[in-house]
Protein backbone atom coordinates (compact mmCIF):
# COMPACT_ATOMS: atom_id res chain seq x y z
CA UNK A 1 0.00 0.00 0.00
CA UNK A 2 1.16 3.10 -0.96
CA UNK A 3 0.57 6.79 0.76
CA UNK A 4 -1.88 7.63 -2.18
CA UNK A 5 -4.09 5.31 -2.01
CA UNK A 6 -4.10 4.63 1.89
CA UNK A 7 -5.18 8.55 1.71
CA UNK A 8 -7.91 7.58 -0.99
CA UNK A 9 -8.83 4.81 1.15
CA UNK A 10 -9.41 7.25 4.00
CA UNK A 11 -11.24 9.81 1.86
CA UNK A 12 -13.20 7.21 0.25
CA UNK A 13 -14.46 6.26 3.98
CA UNK A 14 -15.28 9.17 5.79
CA UNK A 15 -17.37 10.35 2.59
CA UNK A 16 -19.29 7.10 2.14
CA UNK A 17 -19.70 6.15 6.23
CA UNK A 18 -19.08 8.97 8.26
CA UNK A 19 -20.37 12.59 6.48
CA UNK A 20 -23.89 12.95 7.73
CA UNK A 21 -23.85 9.79 10.30
CA UNK A 22 -26.82 9.73 12.27
CA UNK A 23 -25.32 8.21 15.18
CA UNK A 24 -22.61 10.35 15.59
CA UNK A 25 -25.21 13.43 15.07
CA UNK A 26 -27.37 11.97 17.28
CA UNK A 27 -24.67 11.27 20.01
CA UNK A 28 -23.11 15.12 19.43
CA UNK A 29 -26.73 16.77 20.53
CA UNK A 30 -27.22 14.37 22.98
CA UNK A 31 -23.88 14.29 24.69
CA UNK A 32 -21.38 16.28 23.03
CA UNK A 33 -18.91 16.12 20.43
CA UNK A 34 -16.20 14.62 23.33
CA UNK A 35 -19.04 11.49 23.63
CA UNK A 36 -19.75 11.28 20.10
CA UNK A 37 -16.10 11.39 19.23
CA UNK A 38 -15.08 8.85 21.50
CA UNK A 39 -17.80 6.32 20.02
CA UNK A 40 -16.42 6.42 16.81
CA UNK A 41 -12.93 5.89 18.08
CA UNK A 42 -13.75 3.12 20.16
CA UNK A 43 -17.19 1.10 19.45
CA UNK A 44 -17.82 2.14 15.60
CA UNK A 45 -16.39 -0.39 12.95
CA UNK A 46 -15.59 2.30 10.33
CA UNK A 47 -13.26 4.01 13.28
CA UNK A 48 -11.78 0.88 13.63
CA UNK A 49 -10.81 1.03 9.97
CA UNK A 50 -9.89 4.42 10.11
CA UNK A 51 -7.60 3.51 12.79
CA UNK A 52 -5.69 0.79 11.06
CA UNK A 53 -5.43 2.98 7.80
CA UNK A 54 -3.96 5.70 10.20
CA UNK A 55 -1.23 3.19 11.21
CA UNK A 56 -0.52 2.34 7.78
CA UNK A 57 -0.14 6.34 7.30
CA UNK A 58 2.60 6.49 10.12
CA UNK A 59 4.51 3.50 8.53
CA UNK A 60 4.93 6.07 5.61
CA UNK A 61 6.32 8.70 7.95
CA UNK A 62 9.09 6.69 10.26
Amino acid sequence: MNKITVMSEINAILDAYCEGCFLKTQLSKDKGKTSAHRFCIKTCTIGEQLQFLGQEMNKFTK
